[in-house]
């Protein structure tokens, strides 16, 4: 399977939303919610200070240019009170007070500017990742995207295309709704296409916007936590057939897991205020047991050398640090210490969702990670799917 990834490029999200912030937004607009007396024992819980967004927190909490009223308008609302016998004065005051009361933004007004925010960063990160790479965009042949909080037809894939610009030749793969997993499934399928052709030059760019989430109306429990959880990042990498002297990393085997019956674990709805992310409390323990999994296709695959053979590092995105946790309490005892601490340091400046596991490889090698190590990549998505990778760091 041998493929090839030259160092990622990372573009965190550039306005700085910091805990304080959301939490005394949150704790001014539900006064009277249940966990209101726990708002900062929660928030202190994620081990999250500030997180990067694309857009600034105003953007996720200002109201939407339209009144009450909404999309009803004020003409059939003032038809309506003047057949109910209300004078011309008396409906023009009622028109007045029902435009002054604030509604929440539309889908519109949350993801269209979401929308721009994602390609221009997606494509600061793909000139980025392929300036590391030492290749221009005419070397580009296929693409694969992903952003999964941003719905958009056509979507990054066409997007980069005409704004790199790239050959009119290059494969276009997007990935929409690979959400969490984005990271590591765009590496397996990029290994796959390498493999077929291994003169064949794959750039890999997932963009997230995740803080479109942000709901102010919403005062559930998981809607505080997807407030305090999310981080904006854009990342992107190139994958090849044959080593470059910028490789650091080689792939050398890939592995998938989806975890029948739980697609309602952890899901996105869109409603009329836009973008939801849902929580189920069931979700870890669904996720941990596609870590159990994983362990097992590590032990099978390495069954012939099992006292010798154990990763030097984890670059894992489960989602949370409850996860982590389960995944240092079930390794072996004989692995080493400190596998998971490029993934715990990435995690606290917010969860990246799909963009993670890169931003993860990045801090990995930015530390100066020795050749020969031996790396696993992980990630863990809603539905719920998983996707790892082995490999030997260059």
């Amino acid at each position: 399977m041998a493929a090839y990834l030259c160092p990622p490029a990372v573009i965190h999200g550039e306005n700085a939303v910091e805990t304080g912030q959301i939490v005394a937004e949150v704790r001014d607009r539900h006064p009277h919610a249940p966990w209101a007396p726990r708002i900062d024992g929660i928030a202190a819980s994620t081990g999250i200070e500030t997180r990067g967004w694309m857009l600034p927190l105003q953007a996720a909490t200002a109201p939407g240019g339209a009144g009450a009223l909404g999309a009803v308008g004020s003409g059939p609302a003032q038809e309506a009170l003047a057949r109910e016998g209300f004078t011309e004065q008396d409906v023009e005051r009622a028109i007045a007070a029902l435009e002054a009361i604030p509604a929440p933004q539309t889908v519109q007004e949350r993801t269209a500017p979401a929308w721009e925010a994602v390609q221009n960063y997606g494509e600061r990160a793909a000139r980025g990742a392929l300036q590391t790479a030492g290749l221009d965009v005419g070397d580009v042949d296929c693409l694969i995207t992903s952003h999964s909080t941003t719905p958009a037809l056509p979507g990054l894939d066409v997007a980069l295309a005409n704004r790199l610009p790239l050959r009119s030749d290059v494969m276009l793969l997007p990935a929409t709704q690979w959400a969490c997993v984005a990271g590591t499934r765009s590496l397996a399928l990029a290994a796959d296409l390498v493999a077929a052709d291994p003169d064949r030059v794959v750039l890999v760019v997932i963009a997230e916007a995740l803080s479109t989430t942000y709901q102010p109306a919403d005062d559930t429990l998981e809607s505080l936590i997807v407030r305090l959880l999310f981080a904006d990042t854009a990342v992107a990498a190139v994958v090849t057939g044959r080593r470059r002297p910028e490789s650091v990393l080689r792939l050398d085997a890939a592995w998938h897991h989806t975890l029948p019956g739980t697609q309602d674990l952890h899901r996105l709805e869109t409603r009329a205020d836009g973008t939801h992310f849902v929580m189920d409390r069931r979700g870890p323990r669904a996720v941990q047991e596609t870590v159990t999994a994983m362990w097992e296709w590590l032990r099978v695959r390495y069954q012939d050398d099992p006292d010798a053979w154990h990763p030097d590092v984890l670059l894992a995105h489960p989602g949370g640090t409850r996860v982590l946790e389960y995944m240092e309490q079930t390794m072996p005892d004989t692995w080493p210490s400190g596998l998971l601490d490029f993934s715990r340091d990435s995690y606290t400046s917010g969860n990246r969702g799909g963009a993670a596991v890169f931003d993860i490889l990045r801090r990995a090698h930015d530390a100066g990670l020795k050749p020969g190590s031996r790396a696993v990549l992980y990630a863990a998505a809603p539905g719920l799917t998983a996707t790892a990778l082995e490999g030997e760091w260059l």
